[in-house]
């Protein structure tokens, strides 16, 4: 395992990289962290927190932050990914707490030759399960390429 900065595999830019740190990584799983403060995205002062739907973004982020050390692990380019859907997001509080500590994990289920993939995802803090999904994602050879045919 390479160690990557996060602007390194995630393509996006500030301020909507909202994962710090890719943890570690392997050929079907990833793990990133991100700790909730008041200078967070999405950060909401009434709740203390982040909404926990945020967590979506948190788990198709670390998906593609999981392709983007892959991909430069074999010297290609980071490209860009499209989140598809969700099925059964499980969230077990309303909030990510001011100072809560999460980490994302994400272990590929599925992935087919067009690009399509299937992740399942849990953010943990402590070891606590927080919420768990399963993601679908669609990576294709040439996400600009598909971007004009589909306008």
């Amino acid at each position: 395992m390479n160690n990557y900065s996060i602007e390194q595999v995630v393509p996006h830019d500030a301020p909507m990289i909202l994962i710090e740190q890719l943890v570690e990584y392997s050929d079907e799983s990833a793990t990133c962290s991100v700790t909730i403060t008041p200078q967070s995205p999405f950060y909401n002062e009434q709740i203390e927190g982040v909404p926990s739907y945020i967590g979506i973004e948190y788990m198709a982020q670390s998906i593609a932050a999981y392709a983007g050390a892959l991909a430069n692990d074999i010297n290609e380019a980071v490209r860009i990914g499209f989140l598809i859907g969700t099925r059964k997001y499980k969230t077990h509080q309303a909030r990510f707490c001011k100072n809560s500590e999460l980490t994302i994990y994400v272990h590929k289920l599925y992935q087919d030759e067009s690009g399509l993939s299937v992740f399942e995802c849990q953010i943990s803090e402590n070891k606590k399960i927080l919420c768990d999904a399963k993601i679908n994602v669609f990576q294709p050879e040439d996400p600009l390429e598909f971007i004009r045919e589909n306008q």
